[in-house]
């Protein structure tokens, strides 16, 4: 490809003299230039480079936020796939289990066993698409560890009996209800 100057010749618009001059003034500013160490800025070779350099960065927080969304997304369907496949069923219901969720209270019907493995602390209540179903603690554990917003909290068994309590020779019986 010939260059702009050639071109410019081609078409009539500049004459050879003057296209001559031009090339050996551009040649004699360069070589004052290197003479006295003068450093020239091509200011569009820096606008281009730093418009590059902008790009490359939009184009990097887009990949992280692309790559965030898809991580999201990988979790919520490693949790979806826990719950349904350590789903436990909750027995022939015998017992209605109160529960709050979010301020509401809920209602989950539930066998006599079911019901102490919940309150036991075995068994935890896992919601996922307004859904709730019964997984087990360790499984409850390994969705907490990716999500909290999918386990409603779990009963842990602490016995705390204060030193004065007048009650702590009394047992609660076991099918008490409220």
């Amino acid at each position: 490809m010939s260059s702009l100057q050639d071109q410019l010749l081609k078409a009539g618009l500049v004459s050879k003299d003057k296209a001559t001059k031009a090339k050996s003034a551009k040649r004699k500013q360069a070589k004052i230039n290197r003479k006295h160490k003068i450093e020239t800025v091509d200011e569009a070779k820096l606008a281009a480079e730093k418009l590059m350099a902008e790009q490359a960065e939009k184009a990097r927080q887009l990949n992280q936020e692309k790559n965030a969304k898809a991580e999201e997304i990988a979790i919520i369907a490693q949790i979806k796939q826990l719950i349904e496949v350590n789903q436990q069923s909750s027995g022939k219901p015998q017992i209605t289990f109160n529960f709050t969720d979010n301020g509401k209270i809920k209602k989950l019907e539930v066998s006599n066993s079911i019901h102490k493995h919940i309150t036991n602390g075995l068994l935890a209540i896992a919601r996922f698409n307004d859904n709730y179903s019964l997984v087990p603690k360790i499984v409850a554990e390994k969705i907490k560890q990716r999500s909290e917003d999918f386990i409603l909290p779990l009963n842990i068994e602490i016995e705390t009996i204060a030193e004065d309590d007048p009650y702590a020779d009394y047992q609660i019986p076991d099918d008490l209800m409220w």
